[in-house]
């Protein structure tokens, strides 16, 4: 069996635009990780491939710290393997059941991430959902979905109240599962799963303490709300993102894995 976590680049076999993609979701990969919001080796982020119906996936098996661009899958929106590294690895259907029916249903997303955090996790348990005790969760005051749990995410007829629930917004609280992101770009996606995790660990240490909670008024939370859309201000992730690859690559001086842009 062929398990290798070594891959061959392949940048000379791809267009500009489908490397620029794979460099830019390898990175997110290895942030994610950067930031505590691993799970193994489960979970999944996607971004679609620029002019075309492909999405990008990690193989099943790899630890976020060890996925590189090279090591990214491409497959069709129906999970479909339109190419991937020689290597007995595979995908994880519940990659493309979730994230293939919202890129197929939202044209205007580039990229879609799914967590199982320990505080992404409490808070999805808790029937109040995600409370706008902070600034940075009121962000998602009257801009996030709820999706009820029904099992691992397998079965196709699933897709359409994922998308149901989604809605418009751009995050979504999976019930007694997880954490839901996307974006028009990964670095949007990413930025709001940030945010989205940080949330969840305030609420979940703020509940802890017992102490009676505080919360601004409806009227409060919904400019603040407006002000924090991507598109209020600035967009999010444009003006992270370099500092971000900056801290890959002095944590790569430091690591014994590959680095991403391989």
């Amino acid at each position: 069996m062929n398990y290798s976590t070594e891959f061959e680049s392949i940048r000379s076999q791809v267009s500009e635009q489908e490397w620029q993609t794979r460099l830019d979701l390898a990175a997110c990969y290895r942030l994610v990780d950067a930031y505590g919001m691993t799970d193994l080796i489960y979970n999944h982020i996607t971004a679609r491939i620029p002019g075309t119906e492909h999405l990008l996936i990690n193989l099943y098996g790899l630890l976020y710290k060890e996925i590189t661009a090279s090591s990214l899958v491409k497959i069709g929106v129906e999970g479909n393997v339109v190419w991937k590294p020689d290597t007995d690895y595979g995908i994880n259907v519940s990659g493309y059941v979730i994230h293939g029916a919202i890129h197929k249903a939202r044209p205007d997303l580039a990229c879609v991430l799914h967590t199982h955090t320990r505080a992404g996790m409490a808070v999805s348990a808790m029937k109040c959902g995600l409370l706008p005790l902070s600034q940075t969760s009121i962000r998602f005051h009257g801009h996030i979905g709820y999706h009820d749990y029904e099992g691992p995410a397998i079965d196709l007829a699933e897709r359409e109240r994922l998308v149901r629930d989604l809605g418009p917004h751009d995050a979504m609280i999976m019930r007694n599962h997880g954490l839901l992101s996307c974006g028009a770009t990964i670095q949007q996606a990413f930025n709001t799963m940030y945010q989205l995790e940080l949330s969840c660990r305030a609420q979940v240490d703020a509940m802890a303490t017992r102490a009676e909670l505080a919360m601004p008024g409806e009227n409060v939370l919904a400019h603040t709300a407006h002000l924090y859309q991507p598109g209020a201000r600035r967009p999010y992730g444009v003006l992270e993102w370099p500092a971000m690859l900056r801290l890959l690559a002095a944590e790569q001086a430091r690591s014994a894995y590959p680095p991403y842009w391989h």
